[in-house]
Order: structure tokens, then C-alpha cells, then sequence
């Protein structure tokens, strides 16, 4: 039986990628991890673990989504909150610090009241204002 050329150059081709693909598959490495497979815990303990997380619900849930709000806890007891806020509402100047804590003194302007409120009637009217 004679092979013609056109066929004789398919089957050395076949024969090419067939002894590649042996070659190839006779050197490959296998991948195993970053890190070898360690665990302290048994696949029950892992299995247990998991169904308590699951019941946990979503951590980073938002709004309806996040369930029953769960009241806080504080480190003040309620009468002690109320005493400081009584303090701090009877204080003069609650932004107050230091050496600013007393009363601002009220300081008369040099501008008449009459005068400042001339001015404010004839702007809001749209009247221009003597500069």
C-alpha cells in the first residue's frame, strides 16, 4: 500500500502532536497548594462550626436586613447621664473652655438699632442702600 505525499505529511503530523502530548502529559507537575493541608480540628468540629455561623445570620447586613436591634449597653447608670445633662443644659456656654467659660459681656454697637434696621427693611424691599 503507498501513501501519497498529502498523506504521508497528515500522519507524520498526527505522529508529532501524539508523542507531544505523551511527552507533555510524562513531565507534568501537579499543583498542590501554597500551603500543605493542616487542620487541628476534626471534620465534626468544622461541620459544627459552620452550622453556628450560619445562624448567625449576615454580619454585614444594613437596615431591615440586619434584624432585632439589640439595646446597648452603658457603662453610666441612667441617673448618673441625667445629673451631667441638667449640668450641662444650666451651664452659661456649653462650648465654653477655659479661660472663654464666664458669660460673653454684651457689647454695644456703634451703629444705631434703628439705623441697622432701616437698612435691612430697604433691602429686603430691593431699595439700594447709601454707601
Amino acid at each position: 500500500m503507498t501513501l501519497s505525499s498529502f498523506k504521508l505529511s497528515k500522519f507524520f503530523s498526527t505522529a508529532a502532536v501524539a508523542l507531544a502530548a505523551v511527552a507533555g502529559a510524562a513531565h507534568a507537575e501537579t499543583y498542590e497548594g501554597v500551603h500543605p493541608l493542616t487542620s487541628a480540628e476534626s471534620r465534626a468540629d468544622v461541620a459544627a462550626g459552620g452550622v453556628v455561623v450560619a445562624r448567625i445570620g449576615n454580619p454585614y447586613a444594613t437596615g431591615v436586613d440586619a434584624g432585632p436591634m439589640h439595646a446597648p449597653v452603658a457603662a453610666n447608670s441612667r441617673e448618673t447621664v441625667r445629673a451631667e445633662a441638667v449640668a450641662t443644659a444650666r451651664n452659661a456656654d456649653p462650648y465654653a473652655e477655659g479661660a472663654s467659660s464666664g458669660v460673653a459681656p454684651i457689647v454695644a454697637g456703634a451703629v444705631d438699632r434703628a439705623t441697622v434696621r432701616a437698612e435691612a427693611y430697604a433691602a429686603a424691599r430691593g431699595h439700594a442702600l447709601p454707601l
